[in-house]
């Protein structure tokens, strides 16, 4: 009997000294309920996604063998990936330019259609011409920006560009609904842009050691894709419509594959010049946008000034010259970025300019004639 009790005391010691070793191991601040698993299994048909389901089985529309889609997860790795959007994206808290707190995940990408950049209000290369573009962009996605798809620009440089100095700079560019401009901690922002792969090492050829990349993805469906902020705003906005589930699929012209005959281009490169690099900021003949308009430049502007202006329009304004200081205030003093254009280039635009301003001439004379 003794001998008895003995072993049942035995047994009793060695079951709660495991269950003090098993508790042991649970790290601080985690109750033990939260080291169990959590099951997450889902099946789904490869052909018919929609279809779901959480016990294995077929597919009721074509038959086919329902694939496992999701296993079982920890119960930390699935409270880890909560904290960073289930993928790469920080939950920080940043600062809208309206004084407004948000988390980056929870408010800003979740769920939707984005298209993110890095910028600062202060630069002096890409950054006016990388605002410009997605001006233009925002224009042509009309009435889906802030209801289909939304526009993020995170400044790189939080100690000067305050939710203040950030509203006057969306201000200064006509930014519309759909569209906002954020501040936080650096370290928060350092964070983004690391984990978006948005950061990069300063380049000699870059003086402000930043690029103008647009990251472009639809947090819904996990497509995502980078791409120069500086492309050419149309084949952007077809890019966001086409790949990420909006509007009707581009119809693309089909060339015969037995046709002999070779087609001839004839590209203009300073129309190209201009619309790729000015017409951002500027037209010729069409008012003013951001910038002024440039008919009739070339005929007002000596060419060395123009030369000046678009290869280094910063040293005039530090030079304090009468009239790009004066343009410069004129249009509530957004910095005209250098374009970083070969001076064959250069003079390219110039002449493109003041053959556009001849145009216009000729045809006003015409029309007055008729």
């Amino acid at each position: 009997m003794k001998l008895q009790n003995a072993k049942l005391i035995l047994i009793g010691v060695l079951t709660f000294s495991i269950s003090l070793l098993i508790i042991s191991h649970v790290p601080a601040g985690v109750s033990f309920a939260q080291q169990q698993t959590v099951e997450a299994a889902e099946y789904s048909c490869p052909m018919h996604p929609e279809v779901k389901s959480k016990t294995p089985g077929d597919c009721p529309k074509c038959g086919m063998h329902l694939k496992q889609v999701s296993k079982t997860v920890d119960a930390e790795v699935a409270k880890a990936d909560a904290q960073w959007g289930g993928t790469h994206f920080p939950n920080v808290e940043l600062i809208t330019q309206d004084g407004k707190k948000v988390r980056f995940y929870d408010d800003l990408i979740k769920g939707k259609v984005v298209a993110l950049e890095l910028i600062y209000t202060t630069c002096k290369y890409n950054c006016p011409l990388e605002t410009a573009r997605l001006v233009q962009l925002q224009k042509m996605l009309g009435d889906r920006m802030g209801k289909d798809i939304f526009f993020i620009s995170i400044t790189i440089d939080p100690e000067h560009d305050t939710p203040e100095v950030l509203k006057e700079y969306a201000a200064k560019y006509h930014v519309g609904p759909g569209w906002t401009f954020l501040t936080g901690k650096v370290a928060d922002i350092k964070l983004i842009s690391k984990k978006l792969g948005l950061d990069k090492l300063p380049n000699g050829n870059d003086p402000d050691g930043h690029t103008p990349s647009l990251l472009i993805g639809n947090e819904a469906t996990g497509i995502w894709m980078r791409n120069s902020a500086l492309d050419n705003t149309k084949f952007m906005a077809l890019k966001m419509q086409n790949l990420l589930g909006y509007g009707a699929q581009a119809e693309v012209p089909v060339v015969s594959a037995n046709r002999t005959e070779s087609v001839k281009l004839d590209i203009d490169k300073g129309a190209y010049l201009f619309h790729t690099r000015c017409s951002a900021c500027h037209t010729i003949g069409n008012g003013d946008k951001v910038g002024p308009d440039l008919l009739g430049v070339t005929s007002v502007r000596e060419h060395a000034w123009l030369k000046r202006m678009i290869t280094e329009p910063d040293k005039l304004i530090e030079e304090k010259d009468p009239i790009a200081t004066a343009l410069f205030k004129q249009y509530r003093e957004l910095r005209m970025p250098r374009l970083n254009l070969a001076e064959e280039d250069v003079n390219v635009v110039i002449e493109f300019m003041k053959t556009q301003t001849a145009a216009a001439d000729n045809k006003q004379k015409t029309g007055t004639q008729n």
